[in-house]
């Protein structure tokens, strides 16, 4: 049979464009390009579009298809390059996606369709599933559900019962539980050594060429030297290689190991590298310093910049050969010298600061460092003295060897500094320190004349001489400094030597720190603005703990203005908070002196009460006689004697008497109000009611003298009497509040509730924009139960007063718990911020929420702003009670009797009870903290 011959091979048309054969692109129109313009409709063009427009692709001309056989053929690439003996000519038989957009969109279609029908058949699937799933249970349970009914029986078992129940365990023997079990019998050490203690020896086999083993010979390294294998040996020669490594790895300190072992494996941090940035940027530092270092090879900072890149990205080797290189380049840099050896070991970086010092001798960098090499201080001292034999006028070179120097090594050395160095003050001072009192003069004598133009030489030849009693030349070279600086041209500011005195005072010079200040409190001062500038003096050395510095300024100060009684007063209180008792009593001595007796009478009153502090009642009777006889009238001096009097129990020979006298001479109120009180509070009621009576008629409108009229007839149950003197009282004194709010009281005592409304709003009325009124309201209506009502109040009163601190704080518990927060924060706070009520109300609720931390810094704050508030200081130590420690209960307690504090609702109602009257202010807080309720 004949061979088929092959199809003969297409002629390639060469001359043929590319264009030929592909189709129009979307939008193409034949002509437009030279201007020609073919027939075309509205239907073509579209409404609004002009003839000439190019059509877009919905209005494309269409394209012709064309045959199957010569799109083939136009598609194939017939050249002789694309031919392939094995292959033939190239192309992918997949290379057109037969998947277009219509197949995409019937897909959707029918995506969309299977979704729908799903959708109708889903309660049905989903309800057969479940049942198929129940029928599937039933007929396999689980092994849980097989013994339910078994576990019920459980409840009948006894004690008894449960103890006798047989151990879990195999019942089988052991050849049913593992019937193809082998057995295996270790061989003993005597099999081992028969096979292993011949001799063999080792030959090379001719057919493979391996080296194997002869029996009878020995093998190297498994016998002992007697011939026989010690396995006991063996191990002890593992244990001691195990010894070996760890030590190894081992810290120098004994019985230390640096090796973590818990985390010796499982320490993920050892794969962190070193460096996280990028590893281009890395690339591209790298090569822009080497390009700088090319440039310019005599540009140190390139060469340490290189260096600690390398450094950075773990190659330490490299950044030592780049600095070194550098250093080769740059051999008058210290900073390349340095940088190399800090990134030497520490032996070659000895070798590296000894290169670095023969070629640069004159760097003190260097020889600090060389020092700072050196383990042995003996060997650091002869670095030293070798720098200084090449740099012998470096301060710091001089300093730096003294210090490593015994004091009489250090004095000779010092001496030889001062000449090497004439201008160093440090050095001319330390050596002061060393010498003598005789030697140590005429040293600080050398350096004046050295340095003419430094303070501090004058002011260590002062302290020199206070320290050895000389205080008569403590002044004398304070002035001779001055007038010797000024006259070698130095500024002499205040600031400074006012900085020096109280350098000298905490050094314990307190005679030439009170010397510098009565030299220089004069200097750069007005004649107008002396006082007003001694007074900020004094406070700003107080501040700063200087107290005998402020003490010197008030002590100037009264020299110069010695009738002055507000200066005598901050000198007072000056010395009442920082100094001692006879110091106080010294000045208050010559306060009243000095001060006219118009002016005086707080000054002897302060005198008294130091001295009846001191428990010397002689001497304060002694000194409020001479204040009597300076001040006759004065009513403060009166209630002062009266008070000590009544403190000492002298009732009858003392206070009556001299009230006595005070109202036949001053018949204040005050002294009214003090004498009526006296008599109530010895239990003398009639006489009381008496003196106030004479006192209303000469005081009508003194409100005071109403307020414990009524009191007094309320505490003898004369509800009537006290009802009538607060009638009358309010009409006599209109704008007493305390007034309105008794009378209101008594008549809430009296059930007459609407009464007691009605006084209420009345005083609203005479006083507009009262709080104490409008909290006095609301809380009627809180003790009768009507917390709507009291709401409403509340609302009315903060809109009418928006600022008062009483009512916010009372606002903010008459809210609900969770809203509390909100009322004290948002509301409360905004509008009173540095109110002592809101500060101390929020400082309870941080107590309701068991935030003691808080709650005692904001206990802090409100006493912090108004210290007198006696009701916080109150709230404050019962809070240290329950939750505090005893040291905090006492600080509270002595920041409380400091302070002093006398008002307060709560703190007055027990501080001015006629039974605790003679209690002291300890007592009433403890009293006070006692009642008051814990916050919820």
């Amino acid at each position: 049979m004949a061979a088929i011959p092959p199809p003969p091979i297409p002629l390639v048309n060469r001359n043929k464009k590319h264009f030929m054969g592909v189709p129009a692109p979307l939008g193409y129109v034949a002509g437009v390009g030279r201007g020609a313009t073919g027939f075309t409709t509205r239907s073509d063009i579209g409404p609004a579009r002009d003839a000439n427009d190019v059509s877009d692709d919905r209005h494309a001309a269409p394209v012709k298809r064309k045959k199957k056989d010569e799109e083939e053929d136009d598609e194939e690439d017939l050249n002789d390059s694309n031919f392939d003996e094995f292959n033939g000519y190239g192309g992918s038989l997949f290379n057109k996606d037969p998947y277009d957009k219509d197949d995409e969109e019937a897909d959707m279609i029918y995506e969309e369709i299977d979704k729908r029908m799903d959708e109708k058949r889903k309660d049905y699937r989903e309800k057969r599933l479940r049942e198929e799933l129940e029928r599937y249970r039933q007929e396999r349970p689980k092994i849980q559900q097989q013994f339910s009914d078994l576990k019920r029986g459980l409840v009948t078992v006894s004690m008894d019962e449960w103890k006798n129940v047989p151990e879990v365990g195999d019942a089988r023997n052991r050849k049913q539980r593992n019937p193809r079990a082998e057995k295996f019998t270790p061989l003993p050490d005597s099999v081992l050594r028969g096979n292993l203690g011949g001799e063999s020896t080792g030959a090379i086999d001719p057919n493979s060429g391996l080296m194997s083993q002869i029996p009878g010979t020995a093998t190297p390294g498994m016998l002992t030297p007697s011939g026989d294998l010690d396995l006991r040996k063996m191990g002890q020669a593992r244990n001691t290689l195990m010894n070996v490594k760890l030590n190894q790895i081992s810290d120098s300190v004994v019985g230390q190991t640096v090796v973590d072992p818990k985390g010796y494996l499982t320490d993920l941090q050892s794969m962190i590298p070193t460096y996280g940035g990028d590893i281009n940027d890395i690339k591209k530092a790298r090569l822009l310093l080497k390009s700088v270092r090319e440039t310019n090879p005599n540009h140190p900072p390139a060469w340490i910049a290189s260096a600690r890149l390398e450094e950075v990205t773990g190659k330490v080797q490299a950044a030592r050969n780049l600095i070194m290189k550098g250093c080769e380049e740059n051999q008058t840099s210290e900073d390349l010298w340095l940088e190399a050896a800090r990134l030497q070991p520490v032996d070659t970086a000895r070798a590296v600061i000894a290169q670095a010092v023969r070629h640069i001798p004159t760097s003190v960098r260097i020889w600090i460092k060389a020092a700072d090499l050196e383990t042995e201080t003996k060997a650091k001292r002869r670095v030293y003295r070798k720098a200084l034999e090449h740099i012998p006028n470096s301060v710091r070179l001089w300093k730096a060897a003294v210090e490593l120097e015994d004091p009489e090594d250090a004095r000779i050395l010092l001496s030889r500094a001062v000449e090497c160095c004439p201008t160093s003050v440090e050095l001319w001072l330390a050596l002061a320190r060393l010498e003598t009192y005789e030697n140590a003069r005429k040293v600080l004598n050398k350096a004046r004349e050295n340095i003419p133009t430094d303070r501090q030489i004058w002011t260590t030849a002062a302290k020199l001489e206070e320290a050895h009693g000389n205080n008569a030349m403590v002044d004398k070279i304070i002035d001779r400094a001055l007038s010797s600086l000024s006259a070698n041209g130095v500024e002499i500011n205040r600031e400074h030597w006012f900085k020096e005195a109280i350098e000298a005072e905490k050094a314990g010079s307190v005679h030439t720190c009170q010397a510098l200040i009565r030299a220089i409190i004069g200097y750069g001062v007005e004649q107008e603005d002396r006082k007003h500038t001694w007074m900020e003096d004094a406070e700003s050395c107080a501040n700063q703990g200087a107290y005998e510095c402020a003490r010197a300024i008030y002590a100037q100060a009264l020299a110069t203005f010695p009738s002055k009684k507000s200066i005598w007063l901050r000198a007072a209180y000056f010395e009442k908070n920082h100094g001692t008792r006879e110091s106080l009593e010294t000045l208050l001595q010559k306060a009243v002196a000095h001060c006219p007796k118009s002016e005086s009478e707080v000054l002897w009153l302060m005198g008294a009460k130091s001295k009846w502090l001191a428990g010397d009642v002689p001497a304060a009777r002694g000194i409020l006689s001479l204040a009597f006889q300076a001040n006759p009238n004065s009513e403060e001096i009166w209630l002062a004697a009266v008070k000590l009097e009544s403190e000492n129990n002298e009732y009858e020979r003392a206070p009556r008497r001299l009230l006595a006298k005070a109202r036949a001479s001053a018949p204040t109120p005050r002294v009214m109000i003090q004498s009526a009180k006296l008599e109530w509070c010895l239990d003398n009621l009639e006489r009381a009611l008496q003196l106030l009576d004479e006192a209303i008629k000469v005081f009508p409108d003194f409100a005071k003298l109403w307020m414990m009229k009524g009191q007094i007839e309320e505490q003898k149950n004369l509800l009537d009497k006290a009802h009538d003197t607060f009638s009358q009282a309010i009409k006599k004194c209109p704008h007493s509040v305390p007034l309105w709010i008794m009378l209101a009281n008594l008549e809430e005592r009296r059930k007459m509730l609407i009464k007691a409304r009605s006084v209420l709003e009345k005083g609203r009325l005479r006083n507009p924009n009262c709080a104490e009124l409008w909290l006095a309201a609301i809380r009627v209506e809180i003790r009768a139960g009507l917390k709507d009502i009291a709401n409403t109040m509340m609302a009315k009163a903060l809109q009418e007063c928006p600022n008062a601190g009483i009512l916010w704080a009372e606002a903010i518990f008459l809210e609900p718990r969770p809203q509390r927060k909100t009322k004290s924060s948002v509301d409360a706070l905004k509008k009173c911020e540095h109110d002592p009520h809101v500060l101390l109300a929020v400082s309870k609720l941080f107590w309701c929420e068991n935030k003691n931390q808080k709650c005692r810094e904001w206990f802090n704050r409100t006493v912090k702003i108004d210290p007198d508030l006696g009701d916080a200081w109150a709230y404050f130590y019962k809070f240290e009670i329950i939750n505090g420690t005893e040291e905090t209960q006492a600080e509270v307690k002595k920041r409380c009797l400091a302070a002093e504090p006398k008002h307060g609702e709560n703190w007055c109602r027990v501080a001015k009870n006629v039974s605790n009257w003679k209690l002291p202010r300890e007592t009433i807080l403890s009293l006070v903290a006692k009642d008051l309720p814990i916050p919820i």
